[in-house]
């Protein structure tokens, strides 16, 4: 099967690397040098995005929000029938499918597809069964997915599509308070990432709350007490959903600007 990324920027570059190891891949740019050393994984490169269109079974666009639409109607008369997922944040299937005659999926991935551990969720109306066990092979060649109604799309966007940079904000926390107590940098960033890496195993592997893993942890007038006051002081966990609500109605905002 082939498979074009049309937009192969910092995501699309890393989406045609992960699909190159399973599939036949051709990725698009307007400045090809930027990605030549995608041709040592066996990506196939090209400006003209119609003619990679057209040669391929799925499409995938990864080109920013404000660019989709163009894309779309310069391909729109070789994709009729196939499938195209589009990652662009804040445009809906309705708008897709307005612009070409073709079977859509949206999706949001984020950026841990690098390491192939992204969360991806994808709604679509428009594919049978057999389809959507397909697309769900292509996005766990990025890590983890799942279908869900269109309408939590903006959610996702804002919790699991911006996470990365949330959680990059508390891993530099953690590392910077073991350099405050005098640890190495290269001993507090592998604390760090391995501890975060480590409890988000827990959780997945175990079904427990995260509740119950901190209590785990948590002893009568024990150490971890003493931070998780000053955590709760702080007002840690009302900062982080704030963040999350900030992102979501960011996105929501960008949607109707987007599709006036």
């Amino acid at each position: 099967m082939k498979i074009a990324v049309i937009g192969a920027g910092t995501v699309g570059s890393a989406v045609a690397k992960a699909l190159s190891e399973k599939y036949e891949v051709i990725a698009t740019r307007r400045r090809i040098e930027k990605v030549r050393w995608l041709e040592k994984h066996g990506v196939k490169l090209m400006k003209d995005n119609k003619a990679a269109a057209e040669v391929a079974d799925v499409i995938i666009l990864t080109v920013k929000p404000n660019k989709v639409r163009k894309v779309l109607e310069e391909i729109r008369e070789v994709v009729k029938g196939k499938i195209v997922i589009s990652f662009a944040a804040g445009i809906p299937l309705k708008v897709l499918k307005s612009s070409a005659d073709a079977k859509f999926v949206r999706a949001m991935p984020n950026i841990a597809i690098l390491v192939k551990e992204s969360f991806t969720a994808y709604a679509t109306n428009d594919l049978s069964d057999e389809e959507i066990k397909l697309v769900e092979e292509i996005f766990e060649t990025f890590g983890k997915c799942i279908k869900i109604e269109e309408e939590y799309m903006d959610a996702i966007t804002g919790l699991s599509g911006s996470g990365p940079a949330y959680a990059s904000v508390f891993l530099e926390s953690l590392i910077y308070g073991g350099l405050k107590v005098g640890l190495p940098r290269d001993v507090a960033l592998l604390a760090a990432a391995q501890t975060l890496l480590g409890t988000a195993k827990l959780l997945l592997e175990t079904n427990l709350h995260p509740a119950q893993i901190r209590d785990m942890v948590i002893t009568p007038g024990g150490t971890t007490i003493d931070g998780i006051f000053e955590l709760e002081d702080s007002r840690v966990r009302t900062a982080i959903m704030k963040a999350v609500d900030a992102a979501t109605k960011k996105s929501k905002i960008l949607s109707l600007e987007i599709n006036r």
